[in-house]
């Protein structure tokens, strides 16, 4: 009888020690558990987020930036000059992406790989790691103005660390160092080989909405250069399977050679493009 009593004295402890035992484990897998959804579209706007495709997974995407909005009903605030981007994006595997597009900007066809290094974890490491390369090719260059023109010429090349961390749920921030070459280059003091580091946020608004912003600074641009660092604000819609971008931008090129080496736009001379980005999963 007694050994019964202390049985059942002891139940409540035993309960006790095995919830904080379980309780020990959850807090243990969660530290181990990957931060989600840092970023909901494939780019805060002009810069690659650190976002992927899943695997099996193909995601068409339509860019568009329309002309210069300085123009004003000339060209219909810039709709009559819109520049068009089509890019195909499968998913290897959740870590690994493969994409190829075209663009009517300089007509650029351009094969990427996009790859996850690390991911950020709860209360594990801070950080999530992506790493981006390209190649295209500016089918747009005429040799009857270039009579040397050779078709390595015609070819750039981009790689890219995107670094972003998922501060809380409403906030995330990328810094995207990037070293991107081109071929040829229509100024004759910049080097081919050009360095840039981009920085670039979103913050959640709603359950669907985010406001994103991202800005590249050019490092070694020539001081006779005509060509602006790209400065974009934009905002993020979620509907059902697609995330719809609409942005503001001073780049009207949506490749990062082109606006990275070759914006065009200044913020404060009005000379500003908008545009959109609409991605669709399949």
């Amino acid at each position: 009888m007694k050994h019964l009593l202390l049985l059942l004295l002891c139940i409540p402890f035993l309960g006790i020690a095995q919830d904080d035992l379980l309780d020990e484990i959850d807090n243990e897998q969660d530290a181990w558990q990957y931060t989600s959804a840092a970023f909901k579209g494939l780019k805060i706007v002009n810069f690659e987020s650190t976002k992927l495709v899943a695997k099996n997974e193909f995601t068409f995407v339509v860019a568009h930036r329309f002309g210069s909005l300085e123009n004003g009903l000339d060209t219909f605030f810039g709709l009559d000059d819109a520049v068009t981007r089509l890019n195909f994006i499968y998913g290897i595997s959740d870590g690994f992406n493969i994409s190829v597009s075209r663009s009517s900007f300089q007509k650029i066809y351009e094969a990427a790989v996009k790859y996850n290094i690390v991911k950020q974890q709860n209360n594990g490491f801070p950080f999530t790691i992506v790493g981006y390369n390209s190649i295209l090719v500016n089918t747009a260059l005429e040799e009857a103005n270039l009579p040397l023109l050779e078709f390595k010429h015609r070819v750039g090349y981009t790689a890219q660390i995107l670094l972003s961390r998922k501060v809380n749920t409403n906030f995330s921030l990328e810094l995207a160092p990037t070293f991107f070459h081109d071929n040829y280059v229509a100024i004759n003091e910049q080097d081919n080989s050009q360095f840039a580091l981009g920085f670039g946020g979103r913050y959640k608004l709603g359950k669907r909405w985010s406001i994103n912003a991202d800005y590249g600074w050019h490092l070694n641009r020539a001081d006779n250069s005509p060509f602006n660092n790209p400065l974009s604000i934009g905002i993020d819609l979620e509907t059902g399977g697609h995330v719809f971008q609409m942005h503001f931008t001073n780049a009207q090129g949506m490749n990062t050679n082109t606006f990275l080496g070759q914006s065009t736009g200044q913020w404060s001379d009005g000379n500003i493009y908008f545009g959109f980005n609409l991605s669709r999963v399949f």
